[in-house]
């Protein structure tokens, strides 16, 4: 238990750590102020037994100092738990919402091939779900298990100085409760950590039958994909049934435990007072402590059960933080570049796992020109392309920008360097004027109307009922697909970085956007060095060059004019465009 206390404070940052070890500070005068009650009895007690079995005279002193002790206790006790409350409740949920931030700000650093291998529900799970009940149990755990521990311990330290003998039965009644505890929470370890997994595979499961809505509509598997997350949520029920089955036999076993302890405690009050080694009003001070004794402890121990749920999601958050990132902090001066932005990748290659996908790749892309990239579906266009923008790094070669190779970039501002124009363009659930500005959070509306306009978006949010200030769905739902494209360029013109990657940005736009779209990208791309993964005859014939990817390789390299006389991979393409409507490079 303090183990599973002690990975959690390390997993706090600084400020929230603080917040805990003051808790525990003010916990600790808390059971003081719990135990002065304890104290305002005995006065009380040792007056009334001394007027009624040693006729002594009753004095109002007693009274009234029991009144102040008690006063004393319950005011302190009502301060105290106020802060410990306050600063265990901020520790916790703060921690958390941090951790949230911080695990974010990691995965940004992450290679893309991170999320290749790992499900949405997995990463969505650990933000949510595992943190929430993290934050929600560590402030509540914590809280009830370490008070429960002080109230305790402090009040079985006092009994020490009324009567050593009732202090060992209680220390002994504290342990038996104690091992009685460590079996539950060993019986609930395994479950712990398969409710994770649960809420992992229901997050994912709910994630997918959402993003896959109109496939299943589409198909007619409503009812199979259905069932399929009614069997998720129905396996997390049982678990959480099963969890709570594991723990009622133990915490039954704790309550018994403590009430028999507090029994424990009035027999050996009272054959301590008949043998005579104890005073009535000693006896009758037992008493009481054998009700106050265990109470704390019985709560918090069944909160403890929940300390391995905490332990669990520590480990998992810590897991992701642990990924080894991309060196984001670079390295050299880079302040070199200035005025020499060409890109170069030499002797590239990468894999996915074992599978090559870029294989031995080397390619000069002069600043300021147009490069168009085609090839087959499947042949490493865009993983090429992401590679130069270092969404991954490469297994073996280098990528350069203006000489340098873009490991030593910082990361941040290697960034800036970049826009991307994607054929899938997320919207995120905000106002339109606010996804234009993404990348410039403070830009003015002015900057914001101005990269609208040149987008060609301008006229159709303005036809919005709240303009620039219409919230969109999340990912652009309640726009169109040429609509969307435009905005996304709207917000690549606000960044205005000198490299445009476009992956195949027309490629599903309709005749009617494709004019005004064509028109953006222009805007866009003006005195900018061009990379564009397309399909289209018109946006790649007046590149200053083409290439021809195939098979992870450069198949074929030249002007339009040039490829085509060659006769191949591109001629034919060429000849397909000819022969049909629509195609693709």
């Amino acid at each position: 238990m303090f183990e599973i206390l002690g990975n959690f404070f390390k997993f706090c940052d600084k400020e929230n750590r603080r917040k805990f070890y003051g808790s525990i500070v003010v916990g600790i005068i808390n059971s003081l102020f719990l135990a002065l009650k304890i104290a305002a009895v005995a006065v009380m007690l040792q007056g009334i037994i001394g007027t009624a079995v040693d006729g002594l005279p009753f004095e109002t002193k007693s009274i009234w100092l029991s009144f102040i002790i008690m006063c004393v206790s319950v005011i302190g006790g009502i301060i105290t738990r106020k802060f410990t409350a306050m600063w265990q409740c901020e520790g916790g949920y703060r921690t958390c919402a941090k951790k949230r931030i911080e695990i974010a700000e990691h995965l940004r650093y992450l290679p893309m091939g991170y999320f290749n291998s790992n499900s949405l529900g997995e990463i969505a799970s650990v933000t949510t779900n595992t943190m929430e009940s993290v934050g929600d149990v560590a402030t509540r755990a914590v809280m009830m298990v370490l008070q429960g521990l002080l109230d305790t311990s402090v009040i079985i330290i006092m009994l020490f100085f009324f009567d050593w003998r009732i202090a060992l039965v209680a220390l002994a009644g504290f342990g038996v409760f104690e091992i009685v505890n460590i079996f539950m929470r060993l019986s609930v370890k395994n479950v712990s950590a398969l409710k994770i997994k649960d809420d992992t595979a229901e997050i994912g499961k709910i994630l997918e039958y959402i993003q896959g809505i109109a496939e299943v509509k589409a198909y007619n598997l409503s009812g199979k994909r259905q069932t399929e997350l009614n069997q998720v949520i129905n396996k997390r029920i049982k678990t959480l049934i099963r969890m709570e089955l594991r723990c009622i036999p133990f915490a039954n076993l704790q309550s018994l435990v403590s009430k028999l302890s507090g029994v424990a405690l009035m027999i050996a009050s009272f054959s301590f007072y008949l043998d005579g080694s104890m005073t009535l009003s000693y006896c009758a001070v037992m008493l009481v402590c054998s009700f106050m004794l265990f109470n704390a402890l019985e709560a918090g121990g069944n909160y403890s059960a929940l300390l391995r749920t905490i332990d669990i999601g520590v480990t998992k958050a810590n897991k992701i933080l642990a990924l080894p990132t991309m060196n984001i902090e670079g390295n050299g001066d880079e302040s070199e570049t200035e005025g020499n932005l060409d890109l170069e990748a030499r002797s590239v290659e990468f894999a996915y796992d074992t599978k090559k996908i870029i294989d031995g790749i080397s390619l000069k892309i002069p600043a300021k020109t147009t490069t168009a990239i085609v090839g087959p579906s499947g042949g490493g266009k865009t993983t090429f392309c992401h590679l130069l923008a270092r969404f991954w790094d490469v297994d073996s070669g280098s990528v350069t920008l203006g000489g340098k190779n873009v490991k030593d970039y910082n990361m941040d501002n290697l960034m800036k360097n970049y826009s991307f124009v994607f054929q899938n363009v997320y919207l995120f659930h905000d106002t339109i004027a606010n996804n234009i500005r993404f990348g410039e959070p403070d830009a003015p509306m002015e900057k914001v109307i101005a990269a609208a306009k040149k987008a060609c978006c301008h006229d159709f949010i303005s036809a919005l009922p709240d303009g620039y200030d219409t919230v969109i769905g999340e990912g652009g739902a309640s726009l169109s697909g040429g609509e969307k494209q435009r905005i996304s360029i709207a917000r690549a013109i606000m960044k205005d970085s000198p490299i445009i990657i476009l992956d195949e940005a027309t490629a599903n736009v309709d005749p009617e956007n494709e004019r005004d779209l064509m028109t953006a990208i222009s805007e866009l791309t003006r005195e900018k060095t061009v990379i564009m993964i397309a399909h289209r005859l018109k946006t790649v014939r007046n590149a200053d060059q083409i290439i021809v990817i195939d098979k992870g390789k450069i198949a074929e390299q030249g002007k339009h004019e040039e490829l085509i006389a060659k006769g191949g991979i591109y001629a034919k393409f060429i000849d397909a465009r000819k022969e049909a409507v629509s195609w693709k490079l």
